[in-house]
């Protein structure tokens, strides 16, 4: 049996999307925002940018949505438009960087933010927990898909509710005289202003990246032509709006300097209003984190999955179970590697940044290929057309163009380490093409 059951409503889908950018970002890398961008203007210009790119994307990815609603999504975009070459590396770079990568720092994100009520918690004891976290919420997807579904909408609500009480502090606390907001693009630029945007897009596009993970599961969607795009779109929309007045809410708590020089913005700054301020957002974190955790414990493997089906991977990743109906050996391949990658990799920071160049990569790659469709395959059902097209595809395309070459500059060792994996994707990509001309000529 390889067939997934369709459970996943709109709702369900809206809440992965949101779910899956909304976790430790927003409450992890402000600081690196203010430290690259000293200014309140440009701070919020900038994760008004991230949300353009979210937003641009959600709607230029909504089309390829709408024409392959199939389970794996960008693996399945990149598949029909650059051939399974490009596809696989897609999957590859997913399974051994960007989600397993993002999976290993929110275990160690969760354990952290724990720590905060367990404060004998030792290095080893926050280990083990961030790998019971990640292992028992695979467990947890391997049952059905249904009971993802239920904790994204239950966390993902949450995590809102937390937002939503920062931003609340921030406007019925914000003192003028003790906070002196300046929003004027023109004065105080800091230096290599352009350069500057980009670096802290790093931290920004790591807060957004998920919003695309709706398209994983469109093979369990009930009307995916239609239910999908909508998902992104929304999410996109809801996303933006939200970390937007959450930053500034913390600008409205703390200054700048105060800002740059907190791990735990969000923490820090309501408890300049309440003492138990920190222990409280502490909590939301926490939530924020476990939640994202289990969206993406279930969301991924479903990109392996389809690979394997395509032939393009271990066959042992299409198994699904006959009974649960989900892709069980796929899940339990990514947990493993996700815990690899917890005891062995660097810190937060290089980790986001690897992890987010590699994952931009593809992603300017996916959204070129709504071009090379509408020039190829103008014939090809499109139940959704990309809305402002092509200037829509090309903000997105141009901005996150921008940023890959920028990281690379800036960031060479990440960026390096990154295409060198990649590159061996390649050989391993040829080896699998090569078992699977020998299968074929064995059945014929």
């Amino acid at each position: 049996m390889n067939q997934l059951r369709k459970r996943l409503t709109l709702w369900g889908l809206t809440m992965i999307a949101v779910g899956s950018c909304i976790g430790s970002g927003i409450f992890l890398t402000p600081y690196k925002i203010v430290e690259a961008l000293p200014h309140h203007g440009f701070v919020l210009l900038v994760w008004a940018v991230g949300g353009l790119i979210a937003l641009t994307g959600a709607l230029t990815f909504a089309e390829l949505g709408s024409m392959f609603p199939k389970a794996g999504g960008v693996y399945v975009f990149l598949r029909e438009a650059y051939g399974e070459l490009t596809g696989f590396l897609y999957g590859w770079v997913i399974l051994l960087v960007v989600n397993t990568g993002a999976l290993a720092a929110l275990g160690v994100g969760f354990a952290l933010y724990m720590s905060f009520f367990l404060p004998d918690l030792s290095a080893n004891a926050q280990l083990g927990l961030a790998v019971g976290t990640i292992a028992g919420l695979t467990a947890i997807n391997c049952v059905g898909v249904q009971f993802s579904q239920g904790m994204a909408k239950l966390f993902t609500g949450l995590k809102l509710a937390a937002i939503a009480g920062i931003i609340l502090v921030g406007i019925l606390y914000y003192e003028p005289q003790a906070v002196n907001l300046h929003f004027s693009l023109s004065d105080d630029r800091p230096a290599h202003l352009f350069s500057a945007l980009l670096v802290a897009l790093i931290g920004v596009l790591w807060s957004f990246g998920g919003w695309h993970h709706a398209t994983y599961v469109a093979g369990e969607a009930i009307d995916p032509q239609r239910t999908v795009p909508r998902a992104m779109i929304l999410g996109a929309l809801i996303v933006t709006v939200t970390y937007v007045l959450v930053n500034l809410a913390y600008m409205m708590l703390l200054p700048l300097p105060g800002i740059a020089g907190s791990q735990r913005v969000a923490g820090d700054a309501v408890a300049t209003i309440f003492p138990w301020g920190g222990k409280a957002v502490a909590i939301g974190i926490a939530v924020s984190i476990f939640g994202t955790i289990a969206i993406y414990t279930m969301s991924a493997p479903r990109i392996y999955f389809a690979m394997a089906r395509d032939g393009l991977f271990f066959s042992q990743l299409a198994y699904v179970h006959p009974r649960l109906q989900t892709p069980i050996n796929a899940m339990i391949v990514q947990a493993v590697w996700a815990v690899i990658l917890l005891l062995f990799w660097g810190t937060f920071e290089d980790l986001i940044t690897y992890v987010t160049f590699m994952d931009i990569v593809f992603m300017t790659m996916t959204g070129a290929a709504v071009f090379w469709f509408r020039y190829r395959r103008p014939e090809h059902p499109r139940p959704y057309r990309t809305w402002g097209y092509p200037v829509t595809p090309l903000i997105f395309v141009a901005i996150s163009g921008a940023f890959v070459l920028n990281t690379f500059l800036e960031r060479p060792a990440q960026a390096w380490a990154g295409l060198i994996l990649l590159g061996t994707g390649i050989f391993v990509y040829l080896f699998f093409r090569i078992q699977k001309r020998k299968t074929h000529a064995k059945t014929n």
